[in-house]
Protein backbone atom coordinates (compact mmCIF):
# COMPACT_ATOMS: atom_id res chain seq x y z
CA UNK A 1 0.00 0.00 0.00
CA UNK A 2 2.96 2.32 0.53
CA UNK A 3 3.80 1.94 -3.09
CA UNK A 4 0.39 3.00 -4.18
CA UNK A 5 0.49 6.12 -1.80
CA UNK A 6 3.92 7.33 -3.86
CA UNK A 7 1.68 6.76 -7.29
CA UNK A 8 -1.05 8.71 -6.48
CA UNK A 9 1.27 11.85 -4.97
CA UNK A 10 3.05 11.44 -8.13
CA UNK A 11 0.16 11.68 -10.15
CA UNK A 12 -1.12 14.34 -8.50
CA UNK A 13 1.79 16.24 -8.71
CA UNK A 14 1.77 15.99 -12.49
CA UNK A 15 -1.63 16.76 -12.88
CA UNK A 16 -1.16 19.89 -10.65
CA UNK A 17 1.84 20.81 -12.37
CA UNK A 18 0.54 20.26 -16.19
CA UNK A 19 -2.56 22.60 -14.77
CA UNK A 20 -0.21 25.37 -13.79
CA UNK A 21 1.91 24.99 -16.99
CA UNK A 22 -1.72 25.57 -19.09
CA UNK A 23 -2.66 28.58 -16.61
CA UNK A 24 0.66 30.12 -16.96
CA UNK A 25 0.74 29.87 -20.94
CA UNK A 26 -3.20 31.21 -20.88
CA UNK A 27 -2.70 33.99 -18.63
CA UNK A 28 0.43 34.81 -21.09
CA UNK A 29 -1.66 34.76 -24.56
CA UNK A 30 -4.23 37.14 -22.78
CA UNK A 31 -1.33 39.92 -21.46
CA UNK A 32 0.34 39.49 -24.88
CA UNK A 33 -3.14 40.27 -26.57
CA UNK A 34 -3.34 43.29 -24.44
CA UNK A 35 -0.10 44.24 -24.91
CA UNK A 36 -0.62 44.36 -29.03
CA UNK A 37 -4.10 45.67 -28.18
CA UNK A 38 -2.39 48.89 -26.92
CA UNK A 39 0.13 49.56 -28.64
CA UNK A 40 -1.75 49.17 -31.22
CA UNK A 41 -3.85 52.15 -29.82
CA UNK A 42 -1.09 53.92 -29.18
CA UNK A 43 0.44 53.98 -32.55
CA UNK A 44 -2.92 54.91 -33.48
CA UNK A 45 -3.11 57.90 -31.87
CA UNK A 46 0.63 58.84 -32.41
CA UNK A 47 -0.30 58.87 -35.80
CA UNK A 48 -3.54 61.03 -36.10
CA UNK A 49 -1.99 63.87 -33.84
CA UNK A 50 0.92 63.51 -36.27
CA UNK A 51 -1.22 63.90 -39.31
CA UNK A 52 -3.31 66.96 -37.35
CA UNK A 53 -0.06 68.86 -36.85
CA UNK A 54 1.12 68.38 -40.14
CA UNK A 55 -1.99 69.34 -41.79
CA UNK A 56 -2.16 72.82 -39.05
CA UNK A 57 1.37 73.48 -40.41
Amino acid sequence: MYLDDKAQISAEMILLMGGLIILVIVVGLIVLNVANSVAGNVTSVVNTARDTTINRL
